[in-house]
């Protein structure tokens, strides 16, 4: 399509050219498997949170089945290392008490240099194996955060095998059928919100002041071969640089002209304006 970067008034003509456009994007898988369920197809309208695909999970949720017993066995542990520690924690009182009865007796010279020997290794010996028991429960927790963080990790996945349309539109491309296999990060559809398109158009110099962010302009489209229809627009982004004129300019001329990107924002309500479609804009 040839563009006109004429002024106002140029004998009837529009002000500018251009073609409509919109933010396309592209929707992802996010895990790897078949594809059991798919309700995305060209032309249907998805909402923001709307489910459309779901990932077979089935090794997923045994793989998490599994775990979840892992995880109680070694929970199961704990309790016994703390029923251990408080038998352990009985004997060091027992044998602290000796210990004291031994001393006095010493003192007294009713016991022997041994047996004082022997009580205090018996205490000695009880504090060690209390704090083996409580390395051993360290040990033991650092396990079970290990398999908890496994889980919530493989909790993720599962979540990630459900499709959830990102953002609200209209589907334009579709690009695998329900019952395929699918690998993470493989495109499953594109989507398009198309209630309101950006003409993107361009203007001379010579144009550029007469243009204001947020002004309101005349947009024209195609009714039929032989009538435009009028739409109304607004300026919503000019470009702080110039750029030479688009490749689709046929002439040599006006293919070296500097000219300034502009976009304009139009409702879409009824759906009559089309990716790609050529329209006009009119600034005054």
């Amino acid at each position: 399509m040839q563009f006109s970067l004429s002024g106002c008034g140029n004998n009837g003509k529009s002000d500018a050219y251009g073609q409509f456009e919109a933010t396309e994007t592209t929707i992802s898988a996010e895990a790897s498997g078949k594809l059991l369920q798919f309700k995305a197809s060209e032309g249907s309208r998805l909402d923001t949170g709307q489910k459309v695909g779901m990932i077979d999970t089935t090794q997923m949720v045994l793989q998490h089945e599994e775990l979840e017993s892992q995880l109680e066995s070694i929970e199961a542990r704990i309790t016994n290392i703390n029923a251990e520690v408080e038998v352990q924690r009985e004997e060091l009182a027992l044998a602290q008490s000796n210990l004291k009865r031994i001393r006095a007796l010493k003192e007294d010279r009713a016991a022997t240099e041994q047996q004082l020997d022997d009580a205090e290794a018996r205490v000695k010996t009880t504090k060690k194996r209390i704090r083996a028991l409580q390395t051993q429960k360290q040990s033991v927790r650092a396990n079970i955060k290990a398999t908890q963080s496994r889980i919530a990790q493989l909790k993720e996945k599962i979540l990630d095998a459900r499709i959830v349309n990102p953002v609200s539109g209209r589907v334009l491309t579709t690009f695998v059928e329900q019952h395929e296999l699918v690998q993470q990060g493989q495109p499953l559809y594109q989507i398009a919100n198309l209630d309101t398109l950006d003409l993107r158009i361009y203007i001379s110099g010579a144009q550029l002041p007469s243009v204001k962010l947020n002004q309101q302009v005349e947009v024209l489209v195609d009714k039929n071969a032989a009538e435009n229809q009028s739409l109304s627009g607004r300026v919503s982004w000019i470009s702080s640089n110039a750029e030479f004129t688009p490749k689709m300019i046929q002439t040599k001329e006006e293919r070296v002209t500097q000219v300034y990107a502009v976009k304009v924002k139009v409702p879409n309500p009824k759906g009559i304006l089309k990716i790609g479609m050529p329209g006009e804009v009119n600034f005054k």
